[in-house]
């Protein structure tokens, strides 16, 4: 029982860091898309070709938000699917079965600290 706790309260913290960088992505991207829409505000009266390039940059910065946000989506159907498991072998409650989960996870995750 100790075991599944500490190995819960793992999941947890690798959930809480995911969200903390998502958190941290969506503010870099609206930063960045602010700076960018104030570089067209000042340069739309002088040259048409500038205005081309901020536009290039939004789609750039645009297209970076949405990988970062399936990069995120993936982490988080990751973490669901070990919560999942790690709930089943609560239920389950045999130590074999527990540790091949967690050789399962760890094989999916090498970032996974070992909890065997």
């Amino acid at each position: 029982m100790v075991f599944m706790l500490v190995v819960m309260l793992v999941l947890m913290f690798m959930m809480m860091v995911v969200v903390m960088m998502v958190v941290v992505m969506m503010v870099m991207m609206i930063i960045m898309m602010v700076i960018i829409m104030i570089m067209v505000r000042r340069r739309s009266r002088r040259k048409k070709e500038e205005d081309k390039l901020m536009m290039m940059m939004m789609m750039v910065t645009m297209t970076m938000m949405a990988l970062m946000m399936m990069m995120m989506m993936m982490m988080m159907m990751m973490m669901m699917m070990m919560m999942m498991m790690m709930m089943m072998m609560m239920m389950a409650n045999n130590r074999f079965a527990v540790t091949l989960t967690v050789l399962r996870t760890n094989t999916l995750t090498p970032w996974a600290p070992t909890l065997i």
